[in-house]
């Protein structure tokens, strides 16, 4: 859908370009040079010529690309209910992580389905990606950080670095989770079935 809609706002600029440049030229402004020597200074010989403006035309295509470049942004930025499901489960506030770092998750007010993740050295606005696991997701794709989300923990990854920034991070709702766990362990994949 978004690129859809990336593709048909490209192609209307070259359709405005061309129908601007077929319009009728403007008229060029005359000086009245004997009226700008009058308010020239008197020991001043230079004669002062003010600037044209640039032609209607020109300021229409570049108002017109301007509004397609917003357009571009904006259908980057628009996340599908898809994403924004995947938004509303996303655990927020400052959460510890082990070895006595933290992480702080913040809803975006101004984008809707968007988080300020931030901690010590590093800062990211992420959006929600779609996974195959039903794991949350959010990524950052200009600085190729990603932020994991399971039932019992979250982690903080740089994809392009390789590395863990932060790891055995859980909310609240992940601590009571990962305690039911400890106390009742999921049977092993291993484990032979049982006899019928």
């Amino acid at each position: 859908m978004k690129t859809l809609l990336a593709t048909a706002m490209i192609a209307l600029v070259p359709g405005l370009a061309l129908a601007q440049s077929q319009t009728a030229p403007t008229k060029p402004k005359t000086i009245n040079k004997a009226a700008v020597a009058k308010k020239a200074p008197a020991k001043s010989n230079k004669v002062v010529v003010a600037k044209a403006e640039p032609s209607s035309s020109r300021v229409q295509i570049k108002s017109a690309a301007s509004q397609v470049a917003a357009g571009l942004v904006a259908a980057r930025a628009a996340l599908t209910p898809e994403e924004l499901s995947i938004a509303e489960r996303v655990h927020v506030g400052q959460i510890p992580c082990e070895l006595g770092a933290s992480v702080s998750v913040a809803a975006d007010p101004q984008s809707p389905g968007y988080f300020h993740v931030g901690g010590k050295g590093f800062k990211y606005h992420m959006a929600p990606v779609t996974t195959s696991t039903g794991a949350v997701r959010l990524e950052d794709h200009h600085a190729g950080a990603v932020w994991l989300q399971i039932a019992n923990k979250s982690m903080l990854m740089d994809q392009k670095k390789g590395q863990r920034l932060a790891d055995e991070c859980m909310s609240p709702e992940q601590v009571l989770v990962a305690a039911a766990i400890k106390q009742t362990p999921p049977p092993s994949l291993l484990d032979a079935p049982a006899a019928r």
